[in-house]
C-alpha cells in the first residue's frame, strides 16, 4: 500500500474504522462461533466476553503507544523504541509471524467453506473423517493464497480503495445470516440440554479463547494499530477506531454465537451426544444446508470468500510494513524495504511474506481449527509489549505527546499483562511451546547478525531482552506441568496453576518496566522517532532525514509500502 510522504495522512476517520472492522470479519466469524460451540457450548457466549476485555484492554495500550508514535507497521518497532534493537527484533519477529500467517489462514477457511459447494470436485476438498484438506484441498488453499497475494503485487491501492465496500458486504452477511437462523427455529432448550451451560466445565470456556478462534477474531485491531499513521489525526483516531470496531465486533459476535447455538436442530444435538459432536467443516453453511434454508447456503458461500479476501488486504499491508521495520533495525536484510517506485508497494518483503505463508500451508495448516490456535498463541506473544512499553514510556519519556493517555494505566498495564499470560497459558500444551520456540528463534539470530555488525558486548545488548526469554520459557514450562483442562501434565493442580502464572506474570512486568528504564540509561533504544525526529520529517524517518525524506540520492520522490 502507498505510504507516501503525500499520501501517509490521508486516512480518515472512517476509513480507519473500516479497516478494522473489516480485519475483525474475515475468518473467524465463519468458524469461530461452531468451534467455540464445540469446546464450551453454550458457554461459548461468555469466552466471546472474555475475548473482547483482554483484547480490548491490549488495544488501548496500544492505542496510548500508537498515538504517541504514529509508525505504520508500528507493532513491530515498539520493542526496539523501548528496550533497544535485541528486544525489539524479538517482538517485532514474533508480531511478523502473528500478522503473516493470518494471510494462509484465510485461504484455508475459503477452501473449507468451498467444500460445501454442490459441485462433485468440491466434495474432495476435505477429508470427512479428519475434517482436514485433502491434498486437492491443499493446491486449491494454495492457489487461493497466490491469487491474492498476486492481485495484491499489482494493485494494492485498488483494493484499498474498495475496502470500505468490502467491509459493508462483509457485515451483513453475518448479520442476514443471524437473522435467518433465528427465524429458522430457535430453540432454546439447546442453552441447558447435554451437559447444561458449561458441559466442559469453565476450564473449557478460558480455552475457548485462545484454541477457539475467539482471540483470533477480534487479532484485527492490529490494522487499526498498524495502518492508524497514516491517518490524518493519528490520537483521535486511532483509539475511536479501536473501540468502535471491538465493540460492533463483540455484538455481532456474540449475535453469531447465539444464533449457532439456538438454531442447531436438537436431533441433531442429540445423535451427535452434546456439542462436543457437532462437527462441521464449514459450520454455517452445513447448518443453514441442514436447515434447508438455501438462500443463505449461497450467501455463506460467497461470504466465504469476500471475507478472507478483504481481511487479507490489510493483512498483505500490514505484514509487508513488519518487514520493513525489521528491516529498517537492520535485522532484516535492507533489500526487504525496497519499494517499487511506480506501485509503491514493498514486494521484496511481500515475496518473504508469501514463502512464509506457503511454507505454513503445507507444514500445518491442514485445516482452519488445526491453525487458529497456532496463530492465536503467537498474536498472545505479540501484545505482550504494548502494556510494558507503556509503563517504560510513562518514566523515559515524560515530555513526549499522548494524544491518547490510558487512564489508570499503573494498574491496568500490569493487569494487562497479567491477562496476556494468562490467556498463553489457557492456549494449551503444546501450543505454548511450539509459538514459544518459534518466538525464541529470534534470540540466536540477533546474536548472529550482532556480531556480524561488530558487536563486542552481547551481554549489555541481551540485557533488556532476559525477561521474556525467561517469562516466555517458564510458563512454557507451567503449561507442560500444569492442568490437564489446559494441556499439561496435571503435575501442578488446578488453581494453583493459574495462581502461579499470574504471579510470574507480576513479577516479570515489573522487570521488564525496569529492564527497558536502564536500556534508556544505557542509550540502547537510539533516538526516539517523533521527541528527536527534525522539522518535515515523517514519523519513524531516521534522526536528521527531515529535508531528505521521501527522496532518493537524485531527488526522485519515493513511496514507501
Amino acid at each position: 500500500m502507498d505510504m507516501s510522504a503525500a499520501n501517509r495522512k490521508g486516512l480518515g476517520l472512517f476509513s480507519l474504522v473500516m479497516i478494522g472492522i473489516g480485519s475483525i470479519f474475515g475468518s473467524g466469524w465463519l468458524f469461530g462461533a461452531g468451534t467455540a460451540a464445540q469446546v464450551a457450548g453454550p458457554a461459548a457466549l461468555v469466552a466471546w466476553v472474555i475475548g473482547a476485555v483482554f483484547i480490548g484492554m491490549i488495544a488501548m495500550s496500544y492505542a496510548e503507544v500508537g498515538a504517541a508514535h504514529p509508525i505504520p507497521g508500528g507493532m513491530a518497532r515498539y520493542g526496539h523504541l523501548s528496550h533497544g534493537p535485541v528486544l525489539g527484533f524479538i517482538t517485532g519477529w514474533a508480531v511478523w509471524i502473528a500478522v503473516a500467517s493470518l494471510i494462509p489462514i484465510e485461504s484455508i477457511a475459503a477452501t473449507q467453506y468451498m467444500s460445501s459447494w454442490s459441485f462433485g470436485w468440491a466434495g474432495d476438498l476435505v477429508d470427512t473423517r479428519s475434517h482436514q484438506l485433502t491434498t486437492f484441498g491443499m493446491l486449491v488453499a494454495l492457489a487461493l493464497t497466490v491469487l491474492l497475494w498476486l492481485s495484491c503485487y499489482w494493485s494494492v491501492q485498488l483494493l484499498a480503495r474498495i475496502n470500505a465496500g468490502l467491509t459493508l458486504v462483509k457485515f451483513a452477511i453475518p448479520v442476514l445470516a443471524v437473522i435467518a437462523l433465528v427465524a429458522s427455529g430457535f430453540h432454546t432448550e439447546n442453552f441447558t440440554a447435554h451437559g447444561g451451560f458449561a458441559p466442559n466445565g469453565w476450564s473449557a470456556v478460558l480455552t475457548a479463547v485462545t484454541t477457539s478462534g475467539v482471540v483470533f477474531a477480534f487479532n484485527g485491531f492490529q490494522a487499526v494499530v498498524n495502518l492508524g499513521g497514516a491517518a490524518k489525526n493519528p490520537g483521535r483516531a486511532i483509539p475511536i477506531a479501536l473501540v468502535g470496531a471491538l465493540s460492533l465486533g463483540l455484538v455481532i459476535y456474540l449475535a453469531l454465537q447465539a444464533a449457532f447455538l439456538g438454531a442447531v436442530p436438537p436431533e441433531h444435538l442429540a445423535q451427535a451426544g452434546g456439542w462436543a459432536g457437532v462437527n462441521f467443516n464449514s459450520p454455517f453453511a452445513e447448518l443453514a444446508k441442514l436447515l434447508m434454508i438455501h438462500w443463505v447456503v449461497v450467501m455463506l458461500q460467497f461470504g466465504a470468500f469476500i471475507s478472507p479476501a478483504g481481511s487479507n488486504i490489510a493483512n498483505v499491508a500490514s505484514a509487508a510494513y513488519m518487514v520493513r521495520n525489521l528491516s529498517e533495525t537492520g535485522f532484516f536484510p535492507e533489500r526487504l524495504k525496497r519499494t517499487h517506485p511506480v506501485y509503491g508497494t514493498a514486494r521484496p518483503a511481500m515475496w518473504l511474506n508469501l514463502g512464509f505463508s506457503v511454507l505454513l500451508l503445507v507444514t500445518v495448516g491442514h485445516s482452519w481449527k488445526t491453525l487458529a490456535p497456532v496463530i492465536s498463541a503467537a498474536m498472545v506473544i505479540s501484545y505482550l509489549i504494548g502494556p510494558v512499553a507503556v509503563g517504560v514510556f510513562r518514566i523515559t519519556k515524560p515530555g513526549l505527546e499522548r494524544p491518547f493517555r490510558l487512564p489508570l494505566a499503573s494498574v491496568l498495564c500490569p493487569l494487562t499483562f497479567v491477562f496476556a499470560a494468562c490467556a498463553l497459558y489457557w492456549s494449551k500444551w503444546p501450543n505454548t511451546g511450539i509459538v514459544t520456540g518459534l518466538t525464541l528463534v529470534a534470540a540466536p539470530v540477533a546474536a548472529v547478525v550482532l556480531v556480524r555488525k561488530g558487536e563486542k558486548d552481547l551481554v549489555r545488548q541481551f540485557a533488556p531482552a532476559c525477561w521474556i526469554v525467561v517469562f516466555l520459557g517458564c510458563l512454557s514450562l507451567l503449561s507442560c506441568l500444569g492442568s490437564t483442562d489446559f494441556g499439561g501434565t496435571g503435575l501442578i493442580p488446578d488453581g494453583l496453576d493459574i495462581a502461579l502464572v499470574a504471579g510470574l506474570a507480576v513479577a516479570v512486568y515489573y522487570w521488564a518496566v525496569r529492564a527497558g528504564v536502564e536500556a534508556h540509561r544505557a542509550g540502547l533504544p537510539g533516538p526516539d522517532p517523533v521527541l528527536d525526529a527534525e522539522p518535515g520529517a515523517e514519523p519513524g524517518a531516521e534522526p536528521g532525514a527531515g529535508d531528505r525524506a521521501g527522496t532518493d540520492e537524485r531527488g526522485r520522490e519515493l513511496s514507501h509500502v
